[in-house]
């Protein structure tokens, strides 16, 4: 999650609103089209991590509210409550199963239910999950249901040595399982840089445009699905020359949700630039990286915000990400999908939200 103002919201009230195929369609100034639209239009949903179980296409989106808050820490973004849903095409019909689990519902949590993660394993389907706790700091916790769609009991605790958000749960065909996570800014991840929670550093960058960027958390799971096996560990991306990202390079270093899948027996580690707008790659040989970064998945979506997810369904990828078509507001999104090229060399052909 984002929770910076930027040129896009300046963008936003210029923008014209059409209707096309029944949606309210905002149009950018040069006239450009979307070139996919929202999955569904009934409710606002954003963060899409997308899953495919026993043939079907499950979605675990975050659930956007209307709401009047508004301030740096993204108080806007008070998402209360996770919804699930589904489809067996891409194209098809998409079916909304209700809500899985309700902020009411988790006993350490207090607010702000922001981009989940589903795993399956033993059984039982496993939602991961960031919120903040009754001081005010982001944890992740973990429900669990014998049904993709829910209702997901939550567990008493949040997870032992989490922080921040976006979680993502990526899994070896071995049964292994790995968590990423992080976020900068709004998500805190700024704020463990002593090691413990600094509730008074309130900075968005902590370190010099000449460090070494913050990066992502990575943690192998217990076959349990519940606990860490191990201390996170930072997910070290780096540039063509073998050199850690800086701090100062916004077009390509890590700032938010982690996405990592595997393919031609390399690890992706997919990710948002924030304040860029982008969803960039980076390709390693371990699931614990080093990851070198490649190019861009994603260019920048109408909104703040860009978040993602990767499947591969019936001998093809695709992306599903959110933009703000519908509301023309940062924190009301709706998401999208879209076919995605990975060439024979290993490279991700760029997906462009709007219609040349």
């Amino acid at each position: 999650m984002k929770t910076s103002s930027s040129p896009y919201l300046t963008l936003l009230a210029a923008m014209v609103i059409t209707t096309i195929n029944g949606y309210a369609q905002t149009a950018q100034p040069d006239g450009k089209k979307y070139a996919q639209q929202p999955l569904v239009s009934h409710i606002y949903t954003a963060d899409p991590s997308a899953h495919v179980f026993n043939g079907r296409i499950y979605i675990y989106p975050s659930h956007d509210v209307v709401t009047d808050k508004s301030n740096a820490n993204g108080d806007h973004f008070d998402m209360r409550d996770y919804r699930v849903l589904s489809m067996d095409s891409i194209g098809g019909k998409v079916e909304d199963h209700g809500v899985a689990l309700n902020l009411s519902d988790v006993p350490w949590a207090e607010r702000q239910l922001w981009a989940p993660d589903a795993a399956y394993r033993n059984g039982k389907y496993y939602l991961y999950f960031p919120a903040k706790d009754k001081a005010g700091i982001f944890r992740i916790g973990v429900a669990v249901s014998k049904s993709p769609v829910g209702p997901f009991i939550a567990q008493p605790n949040s997870i032992k040595n989490s922080y921040s958000i976006d979680p993502c749960v990526f899994q070896e065909d071995s049964g292994e399982s790995y968590m990423y996570f992080g976020g900068i800014w709004g998500g805190q991840l700024q704020q463990w840089e002593k090691g413990v929670f600094d509730q008074e550093e309130n900075r968005k960058e902590v370190r010099t445009a000449d460090q070494v960027a913050i990066t992502a958390k990575v943690a192998r799971l217990k076959p349990s699905m519940l606990e860490f096996s191990e201390e996170p560990k930072d997910v070290v991306l780096l540039d063509s020359l073998g050199k850690p990202l800086l701090t100062g390079d916004h077009e390509k270093r890590f700032f938010e949700g982690a996405w990592v899948f595997k393919h031609q027996n390399k690890y992706y580690f997919t990710y948002s630039t924030g304040n860029t707008h982008k969803i960039s790659y980076a390709i390693g040989d371990s699931p614990y990286g080093p990851f070198t970064y490649k190019g861009v998945v994603l260019s920048p979506v109408q909104g703040w915000t860009t978040h993602h997810s990767i499947i591969h369904f019936k001998g093809s990828f695709y992306l599903f990400y959110h933009d703000t078509q519908l509301s023309g507001k940062s924190h009301l999104r709706n998401i999208k999908v879209a076919p995605l090229k990975i060439l024979d060399n290993g490279s991700i052909e760029t997906v462009h939200p709007f219609v040349p």
